[in-house]
């Protein structure tokens, strides 16, 4: 079971963006990196075609999964995140800094 994943809540640990939050738009598996709305942002010049508009286009760049903790459904800030069993026997998350259940 993954720590994170998409539509979670999110803080940036290190780095530019160090602090900010943001929700998990994409997980890519492969390299251990996510896309975050609204941190680590990069220009793109884009090329005019029929569809779209040419010109420079801001956009998110993805951030490695160790830059990033999950934020605390309480109060927001990082927290770690702990796996336990439910009653119905499932595997849920669990924020280690208020205990509070992440999944249901």
């Amino acid at each position: 079971m993954n720590k994170i994943k998409k539509g979670d809540n999110v803080v940036v640990l290190t780095g530019k963006d160090k602090g900010r939050s943001g929700t998990v738009l994409e997980m890519i598996t492969k390299s251990d990196r996510v896309l975050v709305q609204g941190i680590n942002m990069v220009k793109r010049h884009t090329k005019q075609s029929q569809t779209s508009e040419g010109g420079i286009v801001a956009k998110e760049a993805s951030i490695h999964i160790s830059n990033l903790a999950l934020a605390d459904p309480k109060d927001g800030k990082a927290t770690r995140v702990g796996i336990k069993k439910n009653d119905d026997g499932k595997n849920v998350r669990f924020a280690k800094r208020s205990g509070d259940l992440i999944d249901g």
